[in-house]
This record gives structure tokens, C-alpha cells and sequence, in this order.
């Protein structure tokens, strides 16, 4: 017989955000909460991380991955949250109706007042990239490393090459290294770094790994197992330059090349996504498009921070739970926000003006192409400026925060469109 449950918020995925979310849920007064988590435990990603950066901005410490999940872990059992983990997800209905599955209660209907995407996300595979040559072993996401080093105890190899420059990959390139492998090199196809650059500085500079940047794997080369990869320099559109060519003796290929937030729930919901960041279009309470639906973390784009993916999750938890409460604000007005210059994309990207009377509210963005000098972001309300403030930098791995503060209430508000651009000084 099917089982059927019964919540105020559901939350999928025990991440960071899922596990921020539900307390934020609780908090704003939701009754019954429930995460609902695929893997046997809580804590998403942050369980494999070990190294420490977690928690300066949440809790003022540093903390590595694990005792940071365990600090939100605890505070969701405290705060009564139910979980049902080793759980799948099958389908959700636009009623707010799902259907799940463990082996414990075979099939779940559960109903919801109001429901969190937080699934987090997943890395590209060489099967994205389409690299020519063998299929032999020894091709791995970073991410897979990082699970079979800090949790499973297994070494993948001993002679490395990476390709990406994203922070799982310069992270894995230490942490290799501190195990005794030997890190050949960093190879990144774009002419600039696409993580953070404290840990370029701290895990490649440190240990003395190099980065080539307008580099890629053109070819794979081994039978059972890798054996060389062949580097080659590219032009700026990409394209393999003649004559670049340079065979890397190794065992191992690690791949750092992206993420991608993991939406199919979203998509079969027929939520509207944003095709730049691969997640759901939402304003600055983490709606999306469907009403009842919210979406934090990973799942709307990815974030530099694990704090910050926390942040994401309790605005989400906090709407969801006022929306499954009948608190939800009535206005339906909202402005559209635009990416401008040299701007990737904007998260949100819509926005109530009225929420400025709950206090400051903050867009998030990512560049185009890095400016390693002074440049200003400016915010335009249908084409007029409003506001500009001066970064000393802008670098397309590390993104940038515009608060809004309540006081621009009154030119937002007769305003369609918000434009977010970021240019030099003239």
C-alpha cells in the first residue's frame, strides 16, 4: 500500500543549502519539515572536503568541510527537521506532490506546502569534452579523486596531469601532492585562472605545481591505462595551434573542467531555467517560476563559497516556509534584472523593489573576462544609472556582490529592467 506523508516544506537534497533551508524553514515557523536525501547521510559535498576555508563568513571560524556540515547537521535535529535519507526522488507533480523511493518504504506520495530544489551539482565528464584517443583507465573528475583519497582511503595514481583550473582540481592538486603523487601540471584553456586565486597561491604556487593557461588535452594516449596525455596551446578561439604539441608522461588525467547544477527535477516540472547558469530563473527570495517552488544553493549556479551556498539556503527556507504559511508577500510587481557589460550572468534575475523594506537585498554576478585593474559596477534602472561602486579587480572564477540598499527603493521602482555592467573608468 502507498505510503503518504504529509509536510509544510520539503526539501531535496542535504547539502549545505538543503540543510540551511530546512532550518531557515523552522525558524520562520514552519511546522513539518522533512529533507529528503539520496546519499545515507547529511552533509552533501562537504563530507569528502577535509581541507579547512569553511565558515569564515557564516560562523567567523575556519572550518574544514565535515565539521562544518556537522555544525548544520546538529541544528537541523535540534530544530526537529525529519530526513529521509537513502531516499530517491522519482518524480514532483506542479501540485507539490512527490513521489520517492527507499528500501525501507518502497514507494513514498509525499504532499508539500512548499518545496526547496537543493540538489546541488555535478561535474563534466570527458564524455562533455569529447577528447579523442584510448579509453583506458585513469580518467577521473576531480571530485571522484577527492572521494577516493579523503573517504574510500585509495590512491588513483601517482603521476598526474590536470586539466581545469576550477578549485576541486588545484585543491586536488595539493592535496596529491601532500600523499606522496607527483602533479605534472595544471593545464586551463582559457587564458586566465577559472577558481579562486587564493587557491592557485596556496595549492599550486605553494607546492610548486605549474599552470599553463591556452592549454588542453588534444589526446589521450594508453590501452588499459593512461599513459601520456598530449598538451597543446590554444588560440583565442580555442583551436589547437600547430606545432604546440607536447606529450605528458603520466598515469592519471583529472578533469576540473565545470559544473552543472543538477535540474532535471526542474526541468520536467517545466520551470523556467537560465540557459547561461544551467539552473532556475528566481527573484531575491529564491522563487522560481512555479509557484511554490524555491531553488538555493548549486542548483540555481554555482558558488565560489560554501557559505555563501548557506546564505542562498535560508533566504530559500525562509520564503518557502512563509509561502506554505499563506505569509508570502501579495506583490507581483518585479523588475527584470539584466546582465550589461562584460557581465556573465546575474543571479537573481528578477526583483521586487518592496523587498527593500525588509532591509538591504544582493545581487550576485560573474565577468566575462577578467580586468586586473580598476573597474566599476554600475546598475542602471531602464537605462539610467542609479548606482556605481569601484572594485580593484574583477576575475571571472571569483564573483562579485552588489547590495541594494533600501534608499534606491524610490528610482526601482517605476523602473522595468535593471541592467548590472562593469567597465573601466573612463
Amino acid at each position: 500500500m502507498l505510503k503518504t506523508l504529509s509536510y509544510d516544506v520539503v526539501v531535496i537534497g542535504g547539502g549545505p543549502g538543503g540543510l540551511a533551508a530546512a532550518i531557515a524553514a523552522r525558524e520562520r515557523g514552519a511546522e513539518r519539515v522533512c529533507i529528503i536525501e539520496r546519499a545515507e547521510e547529511l552533509g552533501g559535498i562537504l563530507q569528502q572536503c577535509i581541507h579547512n576555508g569553511f565558515g569564515l563568513e557564516v560562523l567567523g571560524t575556519d572550518l574544514p568541510g565535515p565539521a562544518y556540515a556537522q555544525h548544520f547537521i546538529t541544528r537541523v535535529y535540534q530544530a526537529g527537521v525529519q530526513t529521509l535519507l537513502d531516499t530517491m526522488v522519482l518524480e514532483v507533480t506542479p501540485q507539490r506532490v512527490l513521489y520517492a523511493t527507499n528500501a525501507r518504504d518502497g514507494i513514498l506520495e509525499i504532499e508539500a506546502g512548499a518545496v526547496v530544489f537543493s540538489m546541488g551539482c555535478r561535474e563534466r565528464t570527458r564524455g562533455a569534452l569529447a577528447i579523442p584517443g584510448t579509453r583506458p583507465a585513469g580518467v577521473y573528475t576531480a571530485g571522484t579523486a577527492q572521494r577516493l583519497v579523503n573517504i574510500e582511503g585509495y590512491m588513483p595514481g601517482r603521476r598526474f596531469v590536470i586539466l581545469g583550473s576550477g578549485d576541486i582540481g588545484m585543491i586536488m592538486a595539493r592535496r596529491l601532492t601532500l600523499e606522496g603523487a607527483q602533479v605534472e601540471r595544471v593545464l586551463e584553456i582559457v587564458p586566465y585562472l577559472s577558481g579562486l586565486k587564493r587557491n592557485y597561491v596556496q595549492c599550486l604556487q605553494d607546492f610548486g605545481i605549474p599552470l599553463q593557461l591556452s592549454h588542453t588535452v588534444r589526446e589521450i594516449k594508453g590501452n588499459k591505462r593512461v599513459e601520456a596525455v598530449v598538451a597543446v596551446a590554444v588560440d583565442e578561439r580555442w583551436q589547437p595551434i600547430p606545432g604546440s604539441e607536447e606529450v605528458i608522461p603520466c598515469d592519471t588525467l583529472l578533469l576540473s573542467v565545470g559544473l552543472i547544477p543538477e535540474n532535471e527535477l526542474s526541468r520536467r516540472l517545466g520551470i523556467a531555467m537560465d540557459p547561461v547558469t544551467g539552473g532556475p530563473i528566481v527573484d531575491e527570495g529564491m522563487g522560481t517560476s512555479l509557484s511554490g517552488f524555491f531553488a538555493a544553493g548549486n542548483v540555481v549556479h554555482v558558488y565560489d563559497l560554501v557559505d555563501w551556498v548557506t546564505m542562498a539556503g535560508e533566504v530559500a527556507g525562509r520564503s518557502a516556509a512563509a509561502y506554505a504559511l499563506g505569509m508570502a508577500p501579495a506583490s507581483v510587481y518585479r523588475l527584470r534584472v539584466v546582465a550589461g557589460d562584460n557581465v556573465r550572468y546575474v543571479v537573481p534575475h528578477l526583483f521586487h523593489p518592496e523587498s527593500l523594506a525588509q532591509g538591504p537585498q544582493q545581487l550576485q554576478l560573474r565577468v566575462r573576462e577578467p580586468i586586473e585593474e580598476k573597474v566599476q559596477v554600475i546598475l542602471e534602472a531602464d537605462g539610467v544609472e542609479i548606482w556605481r561602486k569601484t572594485e580593484r579587480y574583477v576575475r571571472p572564477g571569483e564573483m562579485v556582490t552588489v547590495k541594494l540598499m533600501p534608499d534606491l527603493y524610490d528610482r526601482l521602482k517605476p523602473a522595468s529592467t535593471l541592467t548590472v555592467s562593469v567597465r573601466k573608468p573612463r
